[in-house]
């Protein structure tokens, strides 16, 4: 009997893998639960990963134009995240509406659901473009940014807002799809849209030939023209290259009864998400009670955090599909498998992404920035946050399963204790009477997130989740 070579071993994960590439209609409600996990996992990981990759790529160009220009990105994004929170917490319904119709086997109503969560993106994303375009001089005022600063770069925040529909867009479609199991094209729309974020980036911030430099505004538009490129692939996948579901422009109609579950699930998950991210931007705003320099070390510290910690996101929204599709079909069990196998995967990414950073930050950050002092601050925040990446991993895995279970409520009231209550009250006295200086943010951060974690794998095992009906 001739032993098995590594190739063999092998060809059925490449096998596997190439599977999940291409794409195509699964059953994730039956079979290996590992097998669904990778398929699902292994898209949502991709796509995330260029996601990060672009996070990263724009802070290196946008670092070249100094560290006003990236503590301008830094602060408009933080305000900017309420947009992403929006969009994920109306994703984050989608996903929870459409897996659990296609466990049921209901396809029509899987589809009017989602374009139901478009009808609602389309309204809100108008009316936050013009507050946003209207007030992004207060918006920066308030969070620290001064006269010069405002002065040369409004008009970055002025286009990030003002295009935020291409933003919510992007997220809630690729909810749709991930819901009917189609990572695959969440993974294209979101490759397609950073690639050309990534080809248009350098080009529109420093010139090409005939084409002038733009500085931080060209980093702006490139961004909005990468993902707007990103919504018209989905929007072709939605209703002219169509897969398990079928949807059509009449399902646009405003339909009450989906409204109202959209409003509750959707409303909760956005709170959620917005609690978090709220948490995030009053750590960036007492950031900037301190130089320049610790803003800029800070945001950099912060995209190479978020480049490793997004793949993780991926593979616990593979989560958060199994236990929606799952609990649809009637089966609570494989759905609570499926999420301690996530879990294990995920931890053992962490633990790796860890050490990295332990190892190979510093090499990393010298590449991306050229000032001593802010890459002192971005180092700082890689080794000591990255010490709770375990917590975050855990805590992504166990509070999206109540979100594909369609219970939003629950993890924003984790997240709700875990930022407000402790993180930020933590942060801003250590910052503010203890240490008195920029790690205090960063050691705040980790013991939060240990708590956070702890929560969230207490509130799991209680097992309520399985009994959410949507």
């Amino acid at each position: 009997m001739t032993k098995p070579t590594a190739s063999g071993k092998l060809r059925p994960f490449f096998k596997l893998f190439g599977e999940a590439l291409a794409g195509s209609e699964q059953d994730y409600t039956t079979g290996s639960i590992r097998r669904a996990v990778l398929l699902l996992a292994i898209p949502m990981i991709l796509e995330m990963s260029l996601e990060s990759i672009f996070a990263v790529v724009d802070i290196f160009f946008v670092g070249k134009l100094g560290d006003a220009a990236v503590a301008t990105v830094g602060l408009t994004e933080s305000v900017l995240s309420i947009v992403y929170s929006i969009a994920m917490g109306l994703s984050m319904a989608a996903t929870a509406l459409v897996a659990r119709r296609v466990g049921e086997k209901r396809y029509r109503e899987a589809a009017h659901a989602g374009m139901q969560v478009i009808v609602f993106a389309l309204v809100l994303s108008l009316i936050m473009s013009v507050v946003g375009v209207t007030f992004a001089r207060n918006i920066l005022q308030m969070m620290g940014a001064n006269d010069k600063m405002i002065a040369e770069n409004i008009r970055y925040t002025q286009i990030m807002y003002g295009g935020n529909l291409v933003i919510m867009l992007l997220f809630l479609i690729n909810g749709i799809f991930r819901g009917a199991g189609d990572a695959s094209i969440a993974m294209r729309s979101l490759w397609i849209s950073n690639g050309c974020n990534i080809i248009l980036c350098p080009l529109l911030i420093y010139g090409w030939g005939p084409l002038p430099g733009l500085g931080l505004q060209g980093a702006a538009i490139a961004t909005t023209i990468g993902r707007g490129i990103g919504v018209l692939y989905q929007l072709y996948r939605l209703f002219i290259k169509q897969g398990l579901l079928t949807f059509y422009l009449h399902q646009l109609k405003p339909h009450k009864e989906l409204m109202l579950q959209i409003i509750k699930i959707g409303s909760s998950a956005a709170v959620q998400f917005l609690v978090s991210s709220g948490g995030w931007i009053f750590l960036t705003r007492l950031m900037a009670s301190f130089q320049v320099a610790a803003v800029a070390g800070y945001q950099i510290g912060i995209r190479l955090l978020i480049f490793f910690l997004l793949p993780a996101w991926g593979m616990s929204n593979a989560a958060a599909t199994l236990t929606g599709q799952n609990l649809g079909a009637g089966h609570p069990e494989r759905a609570e498998k499926s999420v301690w196998i996530t879990t294990g995967y995920v931890t053992i990414y962490m633990v790796l992404v860890s050490l990295f950073f332990f190892l190979f930050g510093t090499p990393v950050v010298n590449f991306i920035n050229t000032d001593p002092q802010a890459r002192h601050f971005a180092i700082q925040t890689l080794r000591i946050v990255s010490l709770s990446y375990i917590f975050f991993g855990v805590e992504m895995v166990m509070l999206n399963a109540y979100n594909g279970a369609g219970d939003t409520r629950t993890p924003t009231l984790v997240y709700f204790i875990g930022s407000w209550l402790f993180q930020i009250p933590l942060a801003w006295f250590l910052s503010q009477y203890y240490i008195k200086e920029p790690k205090a943010i960063f050691i705040a951060i980790v013991i939060s997130q240990f708590v956070t974690a702890l929560l969230s794998f207490y509130l799991f095992r209680q097992g309520r989740w399985k009994t959410v009906k949507v």
